[in-house]
């Protein structure tokens, strides 16, 4: 049976904290990085947009999030330090939960423009329901008539 505990050195402790200071910086630079192609989707949104511009900016959003993840779940919870099989235990899991999110996204949107590029087609009627004063006296029905 082995015995042996891990004993934590200064120097593994000046190891770790390089390692979250770094990750602190690579996360804040990523965010000031996403905070401003936000602000400039926003801008270009209110002029001329391009369609494949902002497509583009979404896209480089989407995949610095996905970095941010990958060192939050690294560093601060510690899966980097795992084996494979753990990291693939939890990563493989963590795909197909994108792959839901994406497919739900998808059938949602499919769905929305199904019912408004149908709205159109179903034949709509309003029934008017019109009002004549109780005690019209007579030869002054016309007087009373709601136009058309």
């Amino acid at each position: 049976m082995d015995t042996a505990t891990h004993v934590m050195t200064p120097e593994h402790d000046k190891q770790q904290v390089r390692r979250i200071w770094k990750a602190f910086w690579a996360l804040l630079i990523l965010t000031i990085l996403e905070l401003s192609l936000g602000l400039t989707i926003y801008f270009l949104e209110k002029g001329a947009p391009s369609a494949f511009a902002i497509l583009s900016i979404k896209i480089i959003i989407i995949i610095f999030t996905l970095a941010k993840a990958f060192y939050i779940i690294s560093i601060f919870m510690h899966l980097g330090d795992e084996k494979r099989n753990m990291i693939m235990s939890i990563g493989i899991p963590a795909l197909l939960f994108i792959w839901f999110i994406t497919a739900f996204l998808v059938e949602g949107n499919a769905i929305r423009n199904a019912r408004n590029t149908e709205s159109g087609t179903r034949q709509y009627e309003q029934k008017h329901i019109r009002h004549q004063p109780l005690n019209v006296p007579p030869g002054a029905e016309n007087k009373y008539k709601v136009p058309h």
